[in-house]
């Protein structure tokens, strides 16, 4: 299968552009905002004024930490001698684990207004999430970007790198908007219903989302001016998201652990 380039503008309208990058990420922030509302109504603890609140610090931490965190762990040395590339969003160039810590950023702002402790605003946004990262994916796809390694698999799609070389590659966009988007917002909304523990669906959003990212990057081509940090195989995604899956770990043996003390 050939990849179709896609025109990176949705709409020109004279006077704004209107990028398919920037309507991934508005469907990220409505499917986030209509998923919270559900589970508002499904509370004693949340209501509305919460919600609209909680996606406005949580949209402020994701936009501003990832295109950040993109800058400070992928184009360092672009950023510093020209920290004005913060602001060109229109070509892409997010990270998803600066939007995380933003996010988290965001949260300890969030429960300071409120009050809330911060697990349980993050057990109740983690399963909000998932669906926001598969539509950024799926604005990946659309701009042509970080596409997978070259493969002769019939698994692969004729796609051009980043020098414009087309060669036959594993569109590891979808699959990551597979695994994290759909597959992760499944085991989580699923999970959170139950009735877990505090902090264990955070728990379980840090194990499953680093453990989809770290085996993905097995078969996704690493940033051309980065490289491999070792072994000819370990990349940037990888390092970010190990801790990730401990972190994750740890708590979620914590969280069983207190309640069967309680």
């Amino acid at each position: 299968m050939k990849y179709i380039v896609i025109d990176p503008v949705l709409a020109d309208l004279g006077f704004v552009k209107i990028y398919w990058y920037g309507v991934m990420y508005l469907l990220a922030f409505l499917s986030a905002y209509f998923l919270a509302k559900y589970r508002a109504k499904l509370s004693t603890l949340w209501n509305i004024k919460h919600v609209d609140d909680l996606i406005f610090y949580g949209a402020l931490g994701a936009v501003l930490g990832g295109r950040l965190g993109y800058l400070i762990f992928y184009n360092f040395s672009i950023f510093i001698s020209n920290p004005l590339t913060f602001f060109n969003f229109q070509n892409g160039g997010m990270s998803f684990h600066g939007g995380f810590i933003g996010v988290l950023i965001a949260m300890l702002v969030f429960n300071r207004k409120y009050e809330f402790s911060f697990f349980q605003t993050t057990d109740f946004i983690a399963p909000l999430v998932p669906l926001g990262l598969g539509f950024g994916r799926l604005g990946n796809y659309i701009n042509g970007e970080l596409w997978g390694r070259v493969t002769e698999s019939s698994w692969g799609v004729l796609a051009p790198d980043q020098s414009g070389l087309w060669e036959q590659r594993f569109p590891t966009q979808l699959y990551e908007a597979l695994l994290e988007g759909l597959l992760l917002f499944i085991i989580l909304w699923i999970f959170s219903k139950k009735n877990p523990p505090l902090f264990a669906t955070s728990a379980l959003f840090l194990i499953f989302y680093g453990f989809f990212r770290f085996i993905i990057e097995f078969i996704r081509a690493p940033d051309s001016h980065i490289g491999y940090l070792a072994f000819d195989w370990l990349t940037m995604g990888q390092l970010l998201s190990f801790p990730m899956i401990l972190i994750g770990l740890y708590f979620l043996n914590k969280s069983y652990n207190l309640k069967g003390q309680t």
